[in-house]
């Protein structure tokens, strides 16, 4: 008696279930953005509710304690208000985070984030006792928020929707500006508190407008048309005139009349309502953001849902008995005479197949064509960053010194910056 059970071997695989695959993995990636929004919405609201409360705990360690104390409480129970919404959010997308990661990068830096948040409330501690200055507390505050940015920077070179990446690359550079422009409060409002801005303070001062100005620019070329408009409407602002003529006290190096020191609560309400006005054009570009994920997915689903019908009811055609020849143009130079047998399948089934991976190749090309921009402006970030801390390592000096030292290079070469970053970062190993 044969007791041995009976062997199944597997249907080979066809075109046809890699054709759905793909299409399936798109869908997927575009799920994941969706679910992304929120986190990416709540790291927005949080940001900027930490930086409220960097601004308060620096007037309120400037003044000694006297200014602010009821602000700052305000102030620390709203940021722990917007924490917990981004932990429900990240716990929202938690297992598709983990259980199917797509970068690790992504993931550490969402740890790097929440072990910021675990260290808060002892520096709040510390500030509540005055035991560091407001250059420690503005440093410790701009790191976290920092972490948080990355964030939002790592999920957006994830992205392979050109249009979901580009909303994405507008958002980050337009946090990152943003950051720049409170970092630029606290030090108006350090030199205008003590009545002068000596020259290390008027150098940062200089250091962070520029770094705005380069900020602003690649979020003007990613943003979409509406949030664009906010912009423009937030620069033509009175506002911005004043600040200005504030910045060129700030940045005024040498012999300098000693400067009002009442001028420190204009400039610091000036640069806040600068930075909420600054929030709704970033809401308006999460906004955008959501809608082009919803309007992709439902697209991508859509898509499938067509494919998997027309490949469904060209399987029940029945094929000739004489097996075809099939011709596959990779999207590249094929080399001439490239071909395969198809192995039965039939012709109008086989030539259908074909027009669907053709059709599929070109459009994923043409996304890809689409994308290398927004990519393209990521890595340039991304080469900057590492020059500027090859610089820090070799010459021993700051981050802010470091960045002129960059700008410095670039331009005694009449050279763009980013080609400079890339030259040193491709000497790294001659640095060390």
């Amino acid at each position: 008696m044969n007791t041995k059970r009976q062997q199944h071997t597997p249907a080979a695989p066809t075109a046809a279930d890699y054709l759905i695959a793909s299409r399936q993995c798109e869908l997927m990636n575009l799920q994941y953005f969706l679910q992304m929004g929120k986190v990416v919405q709540s790291i927005s609201n949080l940001v900027h509710g930490l930086q409220r409360e960097r601004g308060a705990s620096n007037l309120y360690l400037g003044s000694g304690g006297q200014k602010y104390a009821d602000e700052r409480g305000a102030m620390v129970g709203e940021s722990d208000r917007l924490v917990s919404e981004f932990e429900q959010a990240l716990a929202e997308v938690h297992e598709a985070l983990t259980a199917h990661p797509v970068s690790s990068h992504l993931l550490n830096h969402i740890a790097s984030a929440l072990h910021g948040l675990e260290q808060l409330p002892a520096l709040r501690a510390r500030v509540d006792a005055q035991a560091l200055s407001v250059a420690e507390a503005t440093e410790a505050y701009s790191s976290l928020i920092h972490a948080f940015i990355t964030v939002v920077f790592e999920a957006a070179d994830t992205a392979v929707d050109p249009s979901i990446a580009g909303l994405l690359v507008a958002m980050v550079h337009l946090m990152n500006g943003k950051e720049f422009c409170g970092q630029e409060r606290a030090v108006g409002s350090a030199g205008f508190s003590s009545g002068a801005f000596d020259s290390a303070l008027s150098k940062r001062m200089m250091h962070l407008v520029e770094a705005q100005e380069r900020c602003f620019e690649v979020f003007v070329s990613f943003a979409d048309e509406d949030s664009r408009k906010l912009w423009h409407s937030l620069r033509a602002h009175d506002r911005e005139a004043e600040i200005e003529r504030l910045r060129q006290h700030g940045c005024s190096v040498g012999r300098y009349k000693t400067l009002d020191p009442e001028l420190a609560d204009r400039w610091f309400a000036l640069m806040s309502e600068r930075m909420d006005e600054l929030k709704k054009v970033e809401d308006a570009v999460e906004g955008s953001f959501h809608t082009r994920c919803v309007e992709r997915f439902a697209e991508a689903r859509n898509s499938l849902a067509h494919q998997e019908t027309l490949i469904a009811t060209l399987d029940r055609q029945e094929p000739p008995a004489q097996p075809m020849l099939v011709l596959c143009d990779s999207g590249e130079d094929a080399r001439a005479g490239e071909s395969w047998d198809s192995a039965g399948v039939g012709q109008q089934f086989g030539r259908s197949i074909f027009d669907l991976v053709q059709e599929q190749t070109r459009r994923l090309q043409q996304m890809t064509d689409e994308l290398q921009s927004a990519k393209e402006a990521l890595e340039d970030r991304k080469t900057q960053e590492k020059a500027v801390l090859l610089l820090m390592d070799h010459r021993k000096i700051s981050n802010d010194e470091a960045h002129r030292v960059l700008r410095k290079l670039a331009m005694d070469q009449g050279k763009k910056l980013t080609e400079v970053a890339r030259a040193l970062v491709s000497m790294a190993d001659v640095l060390k």
